[in-house]
This record gives structure tokens, sequence and C-alpha cells, in this order.
């Protein structure tokens, strides 16, 4: 069941953000003049015309997935066609670039209407690039975060390694003081040649309740491992919808810049090495990942569409 459920999320994802994209085709060709023949829900053979108004046919079409528009004059052989009034072709080079980002521009304005709601209703916490922006975004209230230390790695040479504390572990305090940022880490163990550690084991995002106590030997005030910042909590409030407005935007300029990014690195693994990197999903992975939100909820399945 879940199964069926998840494939019609995904046709429903793919053909919402298809359609909103072929609106904005169709409203802009409408500002500038340029005759829209069809707008189809679905893709072809056709099943029946629903209605006509203005000159364009509303057609329903056997493949129920997307849809299109068909414009006068877009895919014109002769020159008689391309100067027809009415016509792609014979539209301005102005309008006609209009016209082509006016898909792209309407799905962006999805987005932002999807992260607004998300981060008003839902308490989608914003994507950070820095642990330094999400301190400041919880200084400013936007999240609610509650940092931690994690050990990344233990030097094999290390007294953290003699003493047998493991990787992915969360370092509760030293000397039983507690331990919540890097620095405090330096200051505790300035000047001492040895020290207690209380640790959890870490796995994925989750932290063990089993508190572990080990005596570490230092050198020069080190214990031989590398720590890194960790969220202990995470989460966010309710937004007003000027503020989720706001989130919103940023959201969306994010993921313009790492969607940028995310082609160019595509391009250039491809010159280079002629792999696909890392990270990149394609029709398939877009698939797993419905899968995966429609089983975390709904919200989790609106921001996969935004």
């Amino acid at each position: 069941m879940t199964v069926i459920i998840s494939s019609l999320a995904f046709i429903l994802l793919l053909s919402l953000l298809i359609l909103i994209h072929e609106w904005g085709h169709f409203a802009a060709a409408r500002k500038f003049g340029v005759e829209v023949e069809e707008f189809g829900f679905g893709l072809p053979p056709r099943a029946k015309t629903l209605f006509s108004r203005a000159g364009t046919d509303f057609t329903l079409n056997w493949i129920p997935f997307g849809g299109f528009v068909r414009l006068k004059g877009e895919n014109a052989l002769t020159e008689r066609e391309r100067r027809s009034p009415g016509s792609f072709s014979a539209a301005s080079i102005p309008s006609r670039i209009v016209i082509l980002l006016a898909g792209v521009f309407m799905n962006l304005v999805l987005a932002v209407a999807l992260l607004t709601v998300g981060f008003s209703v839902g308490r989608w916490v914003p994507t950070f690039m820095t642990f330094e922006e999400m301190e400041q975004a919880s200084t400013r209230g936007e999240i609610h975060l509650v940092m931690g230390v994690l050990i990344d790695e233990v030097m094999s040479s290390g007294g953290a390694a003699k003493a047998g504390i493991p990787a992915k572990s969360l370092l509760r305090s030293i000397n039983g003081l507690p331990v919540t940022r890097l620095e405090d880490v330096l200051k505790i163990q300035e000047g001492k040649t040895r020290v207690t550690y209380e640790v959890s084991r870490v796995t994925g995002r989750s932290v063990s309740d089993t508190v572990e106590e080990f005596s570490v030997t230092l050198a020069q005030g080190k214990s031989g491992v590398s720590v890194v910042p960790f969220a202990l909590e995470l989460s966010a409030p309710a937004h007003s919808v000027v503020q989720a407005f706001l989130l919103a935007m940023r959201e969306a300029r994010i993921m313009t810049v790492q969607t940028v990014i995310g082609i160019g690195n595509l391009f250039s693994s491809l010159a280079m090495t002629g792999t696909v990197p890392e990270g990149i999903a394609g029709i398939v992975g877009i698939a797993q990942l419905t899968h995966v939100s429609v089983q975390e909820g709904f919200m989790h399945y609106l921001r996969l569409v935004a």
C-alpha cells in the first residue's frame, strides 16, 4: 500500500511542478500576445477537449503525467508561419525570453509559497551552511538550538585512544564541567596532565542516554581527539507570515545557489572524469526521496515539493 501511495505522490509531485511551469509559459504568452493553441493536462494522445477559452483548447490526455502548452508558431518551418500574427516566432526577442523564463519563475514562486507555509505552520528548520549561521539564527529566535561537541576522530597514539574512548561520541563534560563549545575543551584542559571525560555514543543523529567515564592522560594539554560542533537539539518555532516569507526567500536563494553549483559540478565532473558526482539524484533518486518523505509525513513531502 505504501508503494502505491509513494508512486501516486511521485506522479503528483512531478505533475504539479510541470503544470505550474507550463502555466508560467501560458500566462506570459497571453501577456505578450502570443496565441496558446492548447493547454494539456497529462501527455498525448488526447482523450477529450474539456473546454475552449480565448482561442485555447484545454485538453485532457491519456497519459496522467504533467502537462504541456502548445504555442502558435513555436515549431514554425516556413517564413509565413513565423511571421503570422500571434505566432511565438513573430514576438519580439525580449518577449520570447520572458515567455521561456516564465516557467522557471513560476516554479520559484511555488517554492517560496510552499516554504512560507512550511516555516509558518510546519515549523520547518531553515537550511544552514555553517554552525556559525545556526548560532546566529538561534540568537535571532529563528530556531531553538542546543549545541554540543562531538569526538569525530580518535588518534591512535593519543591519550584518548589509550583510555578506550570511541570515535563518534558526544563529549558531555571534562572534569565535571559541561562542554558545549569547541573552546570549552581547550580552556578546561589547559595546563592539565590528566582529565576525566564523560561521553555518550552517537549513532546517526541519536545520542545514547548511557554516560561513560574515561580517565585521559594529556600531552601538552591535548588528548588526541578531533572534535567538531554537534547540534544536540534543533527545532523551529511557528513564525508569522512575514517572518516565514523572509525565511522562504532566504531558503529559495540558498537552493538556487546550490542548484547552480550542482549543475556546474555535474558538467565539470562529466568533462574531467566522465562520471556523475555523488549526491546528484536522477529520476530514480527523486522517486526514492518521495517514498521516504511520504513515510515521514505530509509536511516532509511538502518540503520535498518545495
